[in-house]
């Protein structure tokens, strides 16, 4: 039993569209995995997001198999000089981790909530739910922290009663030498 035919054409709900990404892009890269094991074939694929994020799977090196690409295809700057595509790729790799880095302090600063007036309702609203969920695993790890605690105090003030009741006994005794031979 086989699945009806999709119509394709672009899908209007976002929400519908961005499962339904979701979904067969992990099945595109499964599929190229799958291909790359079965038949020793070198598979590289480059997906971007509607929203830009990059997607990517290699069997082998992705640098090798794009460089075999563009010579496959004539395209120039596939090895015409390594070192200035090597020293492109961490211009670009610092680029990269430079903004990264100032999206991860700007994140910072919200979450300290400094910043706050450039923000909209919707950023405010996330950030708000990233807010309360930091809060309640914090409470939740305090709880535990806690609980076990209470827990070692308990075991630790049984071991004294007992220790104490013992040693009672032994002053009794001491007090007492005659309670203890009633011959």
């Amino acid at each position: 039993m086989g699945r009806g035919k999709v119509e394709l054409k672009r899908i209007e709900n976002p929400t519908s569209r961005q499962v339904t990404f979701s979904k067969r892009r992990n099945g595109l890269l499964k599929k190229a995995f799958e291909l790359s094991i079965l038949c020793e074939a070198e598979v590289a694929i480059v997906i971007f997001s509607p929203s830009g994020k990059l997607y990517q799977y290699a069997s082998h090196d992705m640098e090798r198999s794009i460089a075999r690409y563009r010579s496959e295809i004539g395209l120039p700057g596939s090895a015409d000089n390594p070192t200035c595509r090597t020293i492109e790729f961490w211009k670009t790799e610092i680029d990269e981790l430079k903004r990264s880095t100032e999206n991860l302090e700007v994140n910072l600063r919200h979450l300290s909530g400094e910043d706050l007036a450039m923000l909209g309702m919707k950023e405010l609203k996330q950030l708000e739910r990233q807010l309360k969920t930091g809060v309640e695993r914090i409470r939740c790890k305090k709880r535990r922290i806690v609980s076990e605690h209470i827990n070692f105090l308990k075991k630790r003030r049984r071991a004294l009663q007992e220790e104490n009741t013992r040693l009672l006994k032994k002053v009794k005794l001491l007090e007492n030498p005659d309670d203890a031979n009633p011959n």
